[in-house]
């Protein structure tokens, strides 16, 4: 740490010097970038050193978190704040004429995850390190991760994304730890003294490389680790891998393959090929993960008797499930254990999060392309699912779908939701109603036969990089407000509710919301060259683009909206500036039209002299974390309409929250649990429940062209879209057409957009009375410490995984 600006000073330069050879004054701010965060990660190396130190010498219990994404953002300025060096480094820096901000715009943003469920991830890791708790990611080091989005003539173009060009500061490679991973081959069985052994014979050798990053805590000294791994081709000097015959075809056929697997995520699952490389990339990551565990609990133990016990494995939606069967492996082919032993310490040390409510989206298997590319972990998940099956035979006697429907494999697939539950201790949702649903309706068979392994643990955000790192002026704000405790204690945010009704204090809000538009605005203007009204309502709906998200069912308002002021340019509304950012996953058809949907309206907007004097429309390209820490402060308006009952939770809603917008929302996820916090009188709800939406599921009954036909308003957008009215033409927009009529509309948007225009009708109502709207935002912020991620982390350390702070 550095006990004075001075102090600082001096360190960063001689930093400089030893890494680039010359004074600070001749260096790029990529240099000084590169001399800054290197002196970071010096300091917080030491207390990584001594963080782990600690943790093996006091022989705690750990966690480790698999996730297949880690979406992280930039982590300087984060590291900067949690080791409290934020503060010396900017004063210092600036005394040598440098603007800290001109640095961190240097970092490269690791494209490692697509959306919610890698932000979670990185969110639970920042938790985890600053509540003190030992908790490890494990993940992918993908090359180019997610694509970075381009938009050309309203369409998505994806392009990859090249983030470790220039390296990443923040990465420790570690050969020394490195794993064998096998795929493919075939398994030799032979029986020696009675017992069974195995061995897995002409396999594809796979080098999983790790590459540690560490994760500091909130000012308490405490640095975790996220282990990525690095697919690689075997030594050539080792006795693996296809060089024995010095085929040199075969030899780069092996390296491209290889290679493959940690170059991008979610390959295209759309042919054999792509989703043969999902299913590389989950056991390539199980495997090595929990190979690398074991070998670090070995060291110390030398037996794996009771790794249960000081081990909680935990798998963040079902891509690391094959975990189950790997530890299995482990402990009967390698440890010797018999069945029933690996399945009680298996059983024991797995827990489980389930992250979707679509049976759809449920991945399986096909069984021939999992019995090719995991010989023997088919064999230990067909042996899991007889024994499994027998035991629910002895249960329900005759009772065969129900038998099926809880069966792993089953259809001529291995389920992994259904290798996930019988193979972890815990379940556990990410919102009530979430959970619920799951207990009532997705997995109701699995939760009758066990019900007290399922849980709810509601997701959360991390308020260090959400608030304080985001919003550092509304954060001042609160702590010249209500003091600083709500730093390390989110939930004593609750005292802003004693200011709601101060007009000082809600002036100075609306101020720094007027700031953080205004900082918006320009990103606008120099990133699009668009002009945008920083005093109009910013209605912002940013997020991955999926039908079930309904973005579509904001751009019908949108259309809407504009029919009536066409009729009526006097129509007293205030001005709105509706902002759309997300990317579409490259094979998903539908909602790339969506994307080149919105960008038409925005075009359509644009040439109309009468519209757009009250409407703005923008779809700003990549959606990323740095991006979303502009948007998110900016917002005024926070859409969350995704159909009832299909979001699990959400966290771009705990976000918007945090950052003083008012939500209009369906009755989904966390919306139900955000409106049950803040009042009903502080979030705009409309549309379908979660009941309703299930009964039409199960019994029917529902005639979207009844819908469409009895509301001349709404009859009227949706054909637009196929009129020729939108500069696209007829034809573009033909394929979302046919999705809400020829198809009946699978995700209700015609049936709630009555309701949704009664509610973008209250919310300029609302805006229009200041003092009223200023209080909601203000309202909001102080209930939404009830949503971080610290809240959620503590509960499950408490209520699942069983470990303890270790403080130091």
């Amino acid at each position: 740490m550095f006990q004075s600006k001075a102090h600082f000073t001096k360190a960063y330069l001689e930093k400089f010097q030893s890494l680039h050879g010359k004074g600070v004054e001749e260096g790029s701010n990529r240099d000084r970038y590169e001399a800054l965060a290197g002196l970071v990660r010096d300091v917080i190396a030491r207390l990584w050193a001594r963080t782990n130190r600690e943790y093996m010498e006091r022989d705690v219990k750990q966690v480790y978190y698999f996730s297949i994404e880690y979406l992280q953002g930039r982590i300087l300025l984060s590291n900067l704040m949690n080791t409290d060096m934020l503060q010396a480094c900017r004063d210092g820096l600036g005394d040598l004429g440098i603007n800290l901000e001109d640095l961190t715009d240097q970092e490269p943003e690791a494209g490692l995850g697509s959306g919610g469920l890698g932000r979670l991830a990185s969110c639970f890791m920042d938790s985890m390190a600053s509540l003190n708790i030992p908790g490890h990611g494990c993940g992918i080091r993908y090359r180019y991760g997610m694509f970075k989005q381009k938009i050309v003539d309203g369409y998505q173009a994806e392009l990859p994304d090249p983030w470790l060009k220039d390296g990443n500061v923040w990465e420790f490679r570690r050969p020394d730890k490195a794993v064998t991973v096998r795929f493919g081959g075939h398994i030799r069985e032979e029986d020696v003294g009675g017992i069974r052994l195995f061995h897995h014979e002409g396999y594809q050798p796979v080098l999983a490389v790790p590459y540690d990053m560490p994760v500091a805590g909130y000012h308490n000294n405490t640095v975790n680790t996220l282990r990525l791994w690095s697919a690689e081709v075997m030594p050539i000097d080792t006795d693996e891998g296809p060089y024995s015959n010095s085929d040199y075809i075969q030899v780069m056929e092996y390296r491209r393959s290889v290679e493959s697997i940690s170059e991008i995520l979610y390959p295209d699952d759309s042919r054999y090929e792509g989703r043969v490389l999902r299913l590389k990339q989950q056991y390539f990551m199980a495997s090595a993960g929990l190979q690398s565990i074991v070998r670090r609990y070995k060291k110390r133990h030398g037996t794996l008797v009771d790794f249960h016990e000081k081990i909680a494995l935990h798998i963040n939606d079902t891509h690391p499930v094959v975990l189950v069967p790997e530890l299995m492996r482990i402990l009967i082919d390698e440890e010797g254990m018999t069945w029933d032993d690996a399945w009680l310490i298996t059983t024991n040390t797995v827990s489980y999060t389930n992250h979707t409510v679509m049976p759809e989206a449920f991945e399986k298997w096909p069984i021939d392309v999992f019995k090719e590319l995991l010989p023997r972990i088919h064999m230990i998940v067909y042996e899991i699912n007889e024994r499994w099956c027998h035991e629910l035979w002895n249960r329900y006697p005759g009772e065969w779908d129900r038998i099926r429907e809880m069966s792993i494999i089953a259809d001529g697939f291995v389920h992994m939701a259904n290798l996930a539950v019988v193979g972890s201790y815990s379940v556990n949702g990410v919102a009530k109603i979430h959970t619920e649903i799951l207990k009532k309706s997705v997995l109701k068979r699995f939760y009758e036969y066990s019900p007290s392994k399922f849980n709810n643990k509601t997701n959360g955000i991390t308020h260090r990089r959400w608030l304080m790192k985001a919003n550092p002026d509304l954060s001042s704000l609160i702590s010249e407000a209500i003091g600083k405790s709500w730093m390390a204690h989110a939930t004593d945010l609750l005292r802003l509710k004693s200011c709601a009704a101060d007009p000082v204090f809600a002036e100075k809000v609306a101020l720094v919301k007027l700031t953080n538009k205004e900082r918006l605005a320009d990103y606008i203007k120099k990133t699009m060259g668009q002009t945008i009204n920083p005093h109009s309502i910013f209605d912002c709906q940013v997020k991955r683009i999926h039908n079930y998200k309904r973005q579509v069912l904001n751009v019908l308002h949108i259309m809407d909206l504009a029919n009536r002021l066409r009729e009526n340019p006097a129509l007293d509304i205030t001005p709105r500036t509706f902002i759309f950012a997300g990317k579409a996953a490259p094979g998903y058809y539908a909602a790339k039209r969506t994307i080149k949907l919105i960008n038409t309206v925005a075009e359509m907007v644009d040439a109309d002299p009468v519209l757009r004097e009250k409407i703005k429309v923008v779809f700003l390209e990549n959606y990323r974390v740095s991006l979303a820490e502009i948007i998110v402060p900016a917002a005024d308006v926070s859409e969350q309409i995704s159909t009832a009952s299909k979001e699990a939770s959400g966290t771009g809603n705990m976000k918007f929250m945090m950052n003083g917008a008012v939500t209009i929302g369906t009755h989904d996820g966390a919306n139900i649990e955000i409106r049950s916090e803040v009042g009903t009188e502080n979030f705009v709800a409309f549309g379908l429940t979660p009941d309703e939406v299930m009964d039409f599921h199960k019994r029917g009954g529902y005639n979207a062209r009844a819908v469409y036909e009895a509301n001349p308003r709404l009859k009227l957008v949706v054909d637009q879209l196929v009129s020729g009215e939108l500069p696209a033409g007829r034809d573009e927009f033909l394929g979302l057409y046919d999705g809400l009529l020829q198809h009946n509309d699978e995700f209700f948007l015609l049936e709630d957009f009555g309701d949704y225009a009664i509610a973008q009708e209250q919310i300029d109502r609302l805006y229009k009375d200041k003092a009223r709207w200023r209080q909601m935002c203000i309202h909001n912020i102080a209930h939404s410490g009830e949503f971080s991620s610290d809240n959620t982390i503590w509960e499950y350390a408490v209520g699942i995984w069983q470990v303890k702070p270790v403080i130091f």
